[in-house]
């Protein structure tokens, strides 16, 4: 690429452009994140927001064109920015702010964020030329992105119906959300009766109880349409078994506490506190039998070469200084002692490796197993240390997290012909705007993490496995929930099986174990919504196959980005009042 095609791709505009979807893109992670323990990859919304600004609405204003290149920088930039919440900001932050009520200042919650994330920008550097140019993985989101964006540019009539269906959608989704936040819309809880249950503790005992409802949130339909429909089977599934079955049992053994559910009928906070250990039990094994066994079927010798577009002085001069800022950070801010916070690093920067490779050939970023596999590391190296327990795992999980968006993005860039260190400086600007942005975000959405997560508001799944394991890893067995151990053995079992079945072939129609697991720590109401999304977006491609191919993720976009916008400017709201 000469130096006019090259400075055409680096721009101010385009870089710009990046920052500012980067900006409104990333509260809607962090708000996806706590509600239900997943993200977006926005990197095909950002093209499409940033084709459909300059392309169709700037140029009748006299702008030139925005190539494809500069769009590539763009949403480099934006897609780095809104995976920042693998920074901790729905995990293992909100975990420890649970457990010991520390809540970093919005400056120095920025900086953590920051730090942590730089190291997935150095491992992935270091793998681009072994991953993507050697062993040529897939990266399928990658590939997602750079097909759209070459298609845009190929037919300006479809971009233009993609960006006016995206934005219809995001304006429905915003609309609903501010509707249900007025009240004029609710929560309509199931009324069935269980078979062979009548009360409990003098409440009656139904659907709407146990968590059964069919919830306003398009965001939730939204997610389904992404996910697919095996994924919402499943979630349905694990819903149905955990708090249609278990549950009621739960109750009826004694296991839970019936004196302790609520007068208001929403008796997930108190169940969940029993179906977690099982359900974590379930994501955890699934997922690092699935990558284990990746990685294992895939032996190949590690290229020791640094990616050529990187000098290699410049590569360890990164890394040295990432390492230093990264162990500096766990020591400052939370008062680990120096040998713990390097090892950490370190074993961030082997994770970070291992997902990278993961995502390359499923998709799909291990970063909940990843956090676990650090957290007990380090339940073993600092026992009953709950601050080192979370923000150990909180490094390798930053890691893992920008790690793989990188190396994505970098696979858009390789298909469509862009300079690979041009993307690394972007994704360096994203995370800058992620951590500034993503941080304010969180501290605006939940000023009071005590009071206000694991609540019917804000279930987040993620912060309450992250809890959960360093509880027990501080506390030992005996902090678990009567029966809970035999289920998480039970739930472990299955998911080996689960996961090895799928891996050799053998599994096709089995469930998703890390779906089913995730039914389990959120409310059945969600799993529901998700349910619903996923059979929708499969009902339009079986009888519309071109019309789903077209549209199905920029509405699955729009309604996420909808709610998430318009639940951030009401929490805003909230706290100016």
């Amino acid at each position: 690429m000469n130096r006019h095609s090259e400075a055409r791709e680096f721009t101010r505009r385009s870089l710009l452009t990046g920052v500012l979807i980067g900006a409104v893109l990333t509260p809607c992670n962090v708000y996806s994140g706590l509600k239900i323990g997943w993200s977006f990859n926005m990197s095909i919304v950002a093209a499409l927001l940033a084709y459909g600004f300059w392309n169709l609405g700037a140029r009748r204003l006299g702008a030139r064109p925005f190539g494809l290149l500069e769009n590539n920088i763009n949403q480099t930039t934006a897609s780095s920015a809104a995976s920042i919440i693998s920074g901790g900001l729905v995990a293992p932050i909100p975990a420890l702010a649970l457990i010991t009520g520390q809540t970093l200042p919005w400056h120095w919650l920025a900086v953590w964020v920051c730090v942590v994330s730089l190291l997935g920008v150095c491992v992935a550097v270091a793998l681009r030329r072994q991953l993507l140019l050697v062993e040529q993985l897939s990266f399928p989101a990658g590939v997602a992105t750079a097909e759209t964006v070459r298609e845009i540019y190929g037919r300006g009539a479809e971009a233009v119906a993609r960006v006016r269906v995206l934005l219809a959608s995001l304006v429905l989704s915003g609309a609903v959300k501010l509707l249900t936040s007025l009240g004029g819309i609710a929560a309509v809880p199931l009324g069935f009766r269980l078979a062979g249950q009548g009360a409990v503790a003098g409440r009656s005992l139904g659907g709407g109880a146990l968590g059964f409802a069919f919830d306003p949130s398009l965001l939730l339909v939204g997610f389904g349409a992404i996910i697919g429909l095996r994924a919402g089977v499943s979630l349905l599934l694990g819903a149905m078994l955990a708090w249609g079955l278990m549950a009621p049992w739960l109750l009826a053994r004694g296991w839970v506490d019936a004196d302790r559910l609520p007068d208001s009928g929403f008796w997930y906070p108190v169940l969940v506190e029993w179906l977690l250990w099982p359900g974590v039990a379930l994501m955890v094994t699934a997922s690092l039998t699935s990558f284990a066994l990746v990685l294992w079927r895939r032996r190949r010798r590690v290229d020791r070469e640094v990616g050529g577009d990187v000098p290699r002085s410049a590569f360890w001069a990164g890394f040295a200084a990432t390492l230093l800022l990264a162990a500096a950070a766990q020591i400052g801010l939370f008062g680990i002692d120096p040998v713990t916070a390097v090892l950490a690093v370190l074993l961030a920067y082997g994770l970070a490796v291992v997902a990278a490779r993961v995502v390359g050939e499923t998709g799909i970023p291990p970063i909940g197993a990843l956090g676990k596999v650090s957290q007990l590391s380090f339940g073993i190296i600092t026992p009953a240390n709950l601050t080192a327990n979370l923000m150990t795992a909180n490094v390798a999980g930053g890691a893992a997290g920008q790690c793989a968006d990188l190396l994505n993005d970098l696979k858009t860039g390789h298909l469509v012909g862009a300079t690979p260190r041009l993307q690394v400086l972007a994704q360096l600007f994203g995370i800058l705007t992620g951590s500034v942005v993503g941080a304010a975000a969180y501290l605006v959405l939940i000023p009071d993490p005590q009071g206000m997560l694991i609540t019917a508001e804000w279930p987040a799944p993620a912060v309450v496995t992250w809890k959960a394991v360093a509880e027990v890893l501080s506390g030992g067995l005996s902090s678990i929930p009567p029966g809970a151990v035999t289920a998480m053995g039970v739930a472990a079992v299955l998911g080996i099986l689960i996961a090895a079945s799928q891996s050799f072939g053998m599994g096709r129609w089995l469930p998703s174990a890390p779906a089913a697991g995730l039914a389990f720590v959120i409310p059945a109401s969600n799993s529901m919504s998700l349910f619903f999304g996923a059979v929708l977006a499969a009902l339009l491609a079986k009888a519309v196959p071109s019309l789903a191919l077209r549209f199905t993720i920029a509405v699955a976009a729009g309604l996420v980005a909808g709610e998430s916008l318009v639940g951030v400017g009401l929490a805003l709201v909230d706290m100016v009042d």
